[in-house]
């Protein structure tokens, strides 16, 4: 009789109980075999790169082993990360770790440039560092929180293990570029942990320590002066405008930066005298980067503006908004007047959101800008070159002799000094990206100096003999880091207060220039002078003076 498939399987399966039982456990090995290559296929799918794994459509972690985001336009400068740490991670080496914050995966061209730009200045923090005298030396880490950083609480645990392991020895944070009450959260999970913080980009005061206060933020500092520093630094430096011919435009939105801006642009007229302007007028943008209908809501104020007879308008509000109110302005003229629109340093996004067309509108017949668009930038790369200069032609003025530039004060050499080691290291450095054109907008001048501040706590708090300073110590660092302690960065000496505030630290006042018949790239941000948050210029000892 012939025996069926089934027969045979029974036979040589299960006819025995020894052979069931074998047949049992090579089930039961399969199955886990499959269960665990599954599980392991799916962590494969959900990683994006070491220490970075898939959160919706985003990839949120930390890593510096030259992971680009999906971002090709850092794709060289996170190559340039890579190689220097891998440099310096030689056996027996010691070294610490300073993690960049800051959201890693935009959308528009216009912020992966932006973005490109700031990473420039961290690594070039980073190369000068690894490569002067001192110790320890410096890996260099990226973190992404995600749009407006609204991952941050996934992001923060694997900084504070960081924090804690002998392999990373994380000693501070720094980045933080947007001022939102996410970035608020973060830095409150970072500092609660006792992770030091250093904000290079955020101007909100919000993200800010209160002098002569308890800390909000036990083991943050900051070196960019906040949105009220910068709305009185240029209040001086314009001299008084009468409140008739001012009025204040906000974006009602809830956002830190916006929302500390409009406060002190509307401070500035309550200490003016004489009679009012128009009301203070809100829209609502629907986004940082989100057009929506702002446009038609900016219709009806620029008909107030022009009914008024205002001249400045104060600007409360993201780079992307303010665009379409110069826009707005622009086509619904007020006859042949000129305005000047007053905003934060947010502002310096704009040149790179303006197209040929915008550009088109914004001149008269006579081809002059409508209006100037005036802010107070953390820093130009124009600035000290030129105030040395006008240093020199003050003193030829005065004594009849023009001194060498080598003469002039040590506030106006030493930040030009930094500035030319930048520009050198970035030559040296390898392909980081185009960059030589781009340092106007202040972002890799910033970035570098913070993480150059960092990593001068660092330094300076490590005990003799240790490999390491503690979280604690480099967070009590801030506050001594003045007088001989200070940091020279690009932007100006950086004298820290006891709340880890930048003392009385300058401003770079800028004006947004058209562009000329190379196209709408060639637009730019002139420097037009130099202004400080107390009306007088930094002390030259950089000693932080009470009251």
């Amino acid at each position: 009789m012939t025996r069926t498939f089934g027969t045979r399987l029974y036979e040589k399966t299960w006819e025995t109980l020894l052979k069931r039982i074998v047949t049992c456990t090579v089930a039961v090995v399969v199955l886990v075999a499959g269960a665990v290559t599954a599980d392991r296929l799916i962590s494969a799918a959900r990683s994006c790169a070491g220490g970075v794994t898939e959160s919706g459509d985003e990839c949120i972690g930390v890593n510096g082993s030259g992971y680009d985001w999906g971002v090709r336009e850092i794709r060289p400068v996170v190559d340039r990360i890579k190689e220097e740490n891998d440099r310096i991670d030689e056996p027996g080496s010691a070294y610490v770790t300073v993690a960049m914050m800051l959201p890693l995966q935009p959308e528009s061209k216009a912020e992966k440039e932006q973005l490109r730009s700031e990473l420039q200045g961290a690594y070039l923090a980073q190369y000068r560092a690894n490569r002067e005298e001192g110790a320890p030396k410096v890996r260099l880490v990226l973190a992404n929180p995600g749009r407006d950083y609204a991952k941050q609480d996934e992001v923060v645990p694997d900084l504070v293990r960081m924090s804690r392991s002998t392999e990373h020895r994380l000693r501070a944070v720094t980045g933080f570029n947007l001022s939102l009450d996410s970035t608020r959260a973060a830095i409150r999970d970072l500092t609660e942990e006792h992770v030091p913080v250093l904000v290079a980009r955020a101007s909100a005061s919000s993200l800010a320590n209160e002098e002569g206060r308890k800390a909000r933020f036990d083991g943050l500092a900051r070196i960019l002066p906040t949105n009220e520093d910068q709305a009185r630094a240029l209040a001086d430096y314009n001299g008084s405008r009468r409140n008739d011919d001012t009025a204040v435009l906000q974006d009602t939105r809830p956002d830190a930066y916006v929302r500390s801006l409009a406060d002190a642009f509307q401070r500035l007229e309550k200490d003016e005298e004489g009679p009012k302007g128009p009301a203070t007028m809100d829209f609502e943008s629907p986004g940082i980067a989100v057009e929506g209908d702002v446009d038609n809501q900016l219709r009806p104020w620029v008909n107030t503006i022009c009914v008024s007879g205002v001249n400045t308008v104060y600007f409360a509000g993201r780079s992307t908004h303010l665009r379409l109110f110069l826009l707005r302005l622009a086509k619904d003229s007020c006859g042949h007047r000129r305005f000047t629109v007053v905003s934060g340093s947010d502002a310096a996004s704009l040149k790179n959101k303006m197209s040929g067309d915008d550009w088109a509108q914004l001149l008269g017949e006579d081809g002059r800008p409508k209006m100037t668009v005036q802010y107070a930038a953390p820093a130009h790369p124009a600035a000290w070159d030129t105030e040395v200069e006008r240093w020199r032609q003050a003193e030829e003025r005065r004594t009849g002799h023009k001194p060498d530039a080598a003469r002039a004060p040590g506030s106006l050499r030493d930040p030009q000094r930094e500035l030319h080691a930048l520009t050198k290291s970035a030559r040296e450095a390898g392909d980081i990206g185009p960059w030589e054109d781009l340092l106007d907008d202040s972002r890799t001048m910033m970035v570098h100096d913070g993480v150059r501040t960092a990593i001068e706590a660092i330094r300076g708090a490590k005990p003799t003999g240790a490999t390491a300073p503690s979280l604690e110590q480099v967070g009590n660092r801030w506050p001594v880091m003045q007088a001989n302690n200070r940091v020279d960065g690009t932007s100006g000496r950086i004298c820290l207060t006891s709340a880890g505030n930048p003392y009385n630290k300058p401003l770079a006042v800028v004006e947004l220039q058209p562009p000329d018949e190379k196209g709408p790239r060639s637009s730019w941000l002139k420097y037009v002078g130099m202004a400080w948050p107390l009306g007088k210029k930094q002390a030259e000892d950089c000693v932080v003076r009470g009251g």
